[in-house]
């Protein structure tokens, strides 16, 4: 793989998106890779159907684990959907939240 995957961690409201949107600009204008701005969960249509359901108020009874497998599925179909084709294809992937969080 010869893109470069990056990603952006902090609180609800400490900044990650405002960043990105200051940071993406500047790259563009450094660098000559595409830039993909995404997010966890999210980055597609079924990761974002799954972060719906993760934060509908409405499911505040989920099971702990019920909402773990959510997090992987959406992971999982965004890493093969979006992030590895990306890197494979030598963009640069930025990421509003990842794993780590």
């Amino acid at each position: 793989m010869l893109g470069k995957f990056i990603s952006f961690e902090g609180p609800d409201g400490a900044g990650k998106t405002s960043v990105l949107k200051e940071l993406i600009p500047r790259l563009k204008n450094e660098l000559d890779n595409e830039i993909i701005l995404t997010r966890e969960p999210g980055g597609n249509v079924i990761s974002e159907s799954i972060r719906k359901i993760i934060l509908d108020k409405r499911n505040t009874e989920m099971d702990a684990r019920t909402e773990a497998l959510l997090y992987a599925a959406a992971r999982r179909q965004h890493i093969v959907e979006q992030i590895i084709p990306a890197l494979q294809a030598n963009k640069i992937v930025l990421c509003d939240r990842y794993v780590d969080s």
